[in-house]
Formats: C-alpha cells, sequence, structure tokens
C-alpha cells in the first residue's frame, strides 16, 4: 500500500488531528509495519465511545501496515480508585469484559497487553526520569486526562499518573499514541521530554468525543466543554453500552437529543458521522407520506438534508439507531453466554 493511501486511513474520521501530519508521513515512508497503541484505564463498560470509535480506529491502522497494542492500565485504573481499588479484580476485568469487548468487534490481530505485567526496574526509571523533568505544577495540569479536574483532591499517586503514561509509551516502544482528545495533554508533554529521557518524539493522533445522548457541545466549544459532554459510563442513559440489548439500545435513542434541524452539538448526527457514515450508507426508512424511504452516502449530504428539515429527529435516531444494533451483534451475542463479566462490573458498584 502506497503512503498516501496509508495517510487516507490514518486521517480518516474519527481522527480530529495528528501531531504531526509530516512526522507520520516520514514514518510511512521509513517503516513498514509502525507501532501504535491506545490504553485504557479498566473502569466500567465499554461504550461507544470507548468500545466502537476505538475498535473502527484501530482496524484502520491495522490497514495501514500497523503493529496495535491495547494496553490495559491496571495500576492507573487502581490510582485512580476505579472499581473500588480492587486490584485483582481491575486484573480479571481487564483479561474477561475488556477483551473480550475487542475481539467481538474483530481486533482479532491486537496485541492485548495487561501493563503491571510488563513493569520491571528499567520502567520504574523512567517514570522518575519523566517525573524529575517535570514541574509539579506541569505535571499537575495533566492529571485532567484522569478525568477529573485540576481544583479536585487527589492522592498524591495521581501526580506519578501522568509520568506512568508517557514511560508506557518507552517500554512499548510506541510509534504513535492514540487516545480521545482528553488525553492530549500528557502527549505533547511527552514530546516535551523526549529527549531528556531518551526516547523519541511519539506521534500523538487524538480522535473525537462522542457525546452523550442527553445533550452535545456548541459550536467552537473548547476541549474541557467536550470532555464534560462526552459519553460516559457514569451517566447510563446518556451511553449506549456496546453489549446493550436490541431493546435497551432502542429505548436510549429514543430518548437522545436531536434537536430539528439542528446539526452542530447534536448526538446523533455525531454517531451518524463517527460510527456509521465512515464506511457505509445510512438507510432511513419511512412511510411514502413522510418522503419514503432515502439513503445518504456522505455526512455532507446527510447535514444538508436534516438542516432544511427534510428528515424528522426520529426518522433519523431510528435509522442510526439501527445501523448500531447490526454492528454490535457480535458483541451482544458473545456476552448473553458471558453474562458473568457484566455481573463482575455490575458488584463492583461503578460509579465513575
Amino acid at each position: 500500500m502506497d503512503v498516501e493511501k496509508r495517510m487516507e486511513l490514518v486521517l480518516r474520521k474519527p481522527t480530529l488531528e495528528v501531531v504531526t501530519e509530516e512526522e507520520l508521513r516520514n514514518l510511512f515512508e521509513t517503516n513498514e509495519h509502525p507501532k501504535h497503541y491506545i490504553g485504557f484505564e479498566i473502569s466500567g463498560y465499554a461504550h461507544l465511545g470507548t468500545g466502537l470509535m476505538t475498535a473502527l480506529k484501530i482496524k484502520d491502522f491495522i490497514k495501514a501496515g500497523m503493529k496495535s497494542t491495547i494496553l490495559f492500565a491496571d495500576y492507573h485504573t487502581w490510582i485512580n480508585g476505579k472499581l473500588g481499588g480492587d486490584l485483582p479484580r481491575i486484573r480479571r476485568i481487564a483479561r474477561g469484559y475488556f477483551e473480550h469487548v475487542f475481539t467481538s468487534l474483530g481486533l482479532q490481530e491486537v496485541e492485548f497487553v495487561l501493563a503491571s505485567e510488563m513493569y520491571d526496574e528499567d520502567y520504574w526509571k523512567d517514570v522518575l526520569d519523566v517525573a524529575r523533568n517535570t514541574s509539579i505544577k506541569r505535571m499537575l495540569r495533566c492529571t485532567t486526562i484522569m478525568g477529573r479536574k485540576e481544583s479536585e483532591t487527589l492522592s498524591s499517586s495521581a501526580i506519578l499518573y501522568p509520568a506512568m503514561q508517557i514511560a508506557d509509551i518507552k517500554k512499548l516502544e510506541v510509534d504513535i499514541a492514540h487516545s480521545g482528545m482528553d488525553q492530549r495533554k500528557v502527549h505533547m508533554l511527552q514530546r516535551e521530554v523526549a529527549d531528556k529521557i531518551d526516547y523519541r518524539k511519539v506521534i500523538a493522533l487524538h480522535t473525537s468525543l462522542l457525546s452523550g445522548l442527553s445533550g452535545g457541545t456548541r459550536m467552537n466549544s473548547t476541549v474541557e466543554e467536550r470532555i464534560e459532554a462526552k459519553m460516559s459510563k457514569s451517566r447510563p442513559d446518556s451511553a449506549i453500552f456496546v453489549h446493550d440489548s436490541e431493546e435497551e439500545i432502542r429505548r436510549k435513542m429514543k430518548k437522545a437529543y436531536c434537536p430539528e434541524k439542528v446539526v452542530e452539538g447534536n448526538p446523533v448526527m455525531e454517531m451518524a458521522e463517527n460510527l456509521v457514515l465512515r464506511d457505509s450508507p445510512l438507510k432511513v426508512s419511512r412511510p411514502e407520506k413522510y418522503g419514503g424511504e432515502v439513503e445518504f452516502v456522505s455526512f455532507k449530504e446527510l447535514s444538508s438534508y436534516y438542516s432544511e428539515g427534510k428528515l424528522h429527529p426520529m426518522d433519523l435516531k431510528n435509522a442510526v439507531g439501527e445501523h448500531i444494533i447490526g454492528i454490535l451483534e457480535p458483541v451482544r451475542k458473545f456476552f448473553s453466554s458471558h453474562e458473568e463479566m457484566i455481573k463482575e462490573i455490575e458488584e463492583a458498584k461503578i460509579t465513575r
């Protein structure tokens, strides 16, 4: 595959930015199989943003010839107080529920790594090396990657969290670090300290944050505002979980915020753009008296049609919902016979 095609795959939706595209192009010109990774806290159910959107993007990387790794960040989860701080449970859920979410979504070629299993003396030296080359103030600004505000009271272990994430990149020998925009600060810190910790600047790829079903964001919203509005496991009715039943998905979609003629800040339109139209047309079925069946092959076409009031919000929600139901069928099928994996998360009483 030529460099232009590989660039196209990596830059397509839901990619929002690459730091930098010039470095990415040079990487493809000199390396047939670069290393890519994305890391996850093990902090509850996987939803459309953390699960499906990630899987779709990783498939692009694999098509572009990359070697992809999903890192299950068990120590990071423990530091952040998720799953009740129960480290053995965190590890079971990582290797159980989370790994099977991604394999069910078609990521059989991905390497799954439990973070603590690769940590050694050299790793912890790198953590300290990052810390000694970063001010406390700068490190605290990065703690927002934990889903916390700078003003929150944090345990002192939180200050190691960004340094550990940067050390993960070096330990995995990563060329490309991939995340949502909410992780951008730590990737920029890695690029700032790279020379001081004897590692190259990682190419940072950031994807859109999928808005929660209860409401999107306004035009020109800040990254912080988008983080606040993103789909979240802590607000169950604002998120579609990848193992949700067909009935549950339809129920949530029916209640979703979807103002008539409004494209910007409309979470249903975001789902259409980032999860549906990137790979296939969106077919809307409706009675002839309401316009009959219509098919959209691009988001531009859908946006124009919807903004002109030619498509009712409920018809859009039904069409997008049914498409999502179809994509998630393999995940539902797997977990219907492995309900114990879901039950273990329920027993942990996840609140974030």
